[in-house]
C-alpha cells in the first residue's frame, strides 16, 4: 500500500512498484498543500470515479489505479479493496483535479491535512 507523507509544505504519496505498474506511472505524488481545495473522507470510493481509465488498472469494485481522463481534466486514483475508507482530495491548479488513496488511517491523513501551515515550526513539532 502507498505510503503518505504530510509535510508543512506538500502531501507525498510513495508508490509501492506493484501500484506504479498498475498506474503506469514512474513517479510518487507530490501535492503541494497549497493546491488542496479540500480535503474529505468517504466509504464509498467508487461513487467518486469519474470519467474513463487512461492509462492504469480497474477491477470493478476491487481496485483501480492509475489516471482517469473526463471532460474536465484527469484524477489519480488508488483503490483497493471494499471495505476500506478513502480520502478524497480536491485540487486546485495541478496536474490532477483530484487525487483518491484509500488508506487505512484515512481519518488521521485528513486531520494531518487540515492543520493550518503556519502553526508548524520547521522541526515539525505543533506549537499550541
Amino acid at each position: 500500500m502507498a505510503d503518505l507523507h504530510v509535510h508543512p509544505d506538500r502531501l507525498e504519496i510513495h508508490l509501492t512498484r506493484a501500484e506504479k505498474v498498475l498506474s503506469m506511472r514512474r513517479d510518487d505524488l507530490v501535492i503541494p498543500r497549497d493546491s488542496i481545495r479540500s480535503v474529505a473522507i468517504t466509504e464509498d470510493p467508487w461513487i467518486w470515479i469519474r470519467g474513463i481509465r487512461a492509462p492504469g488498472a480497474a477491477v470493478p469494485l476491487t481496485l483501480s489505479f492509475g489516471t482517469w481522463k473526463f471532460h474536465g481534466g484527469r484524477d489519480f486514483l488508488l483503490i483497493k479493496g471494499k471495505q476500506r475508507a478513502a480520502v478524497v482530495v480536491d485540487l486546485d491548479g495541478e496536474q490532477f483535479s483530484r487525487v483518491i488513496v484509500s488508506t487505512p488511517h484515512a481519518a488521521k491523513l485528513v486531520e494531518a491535512l487540515r492543520v493550518d501551515v503556519n502553526e508548524i515550526p520547521v522541526d515539525g513539532e505543533i506549537i499550541d
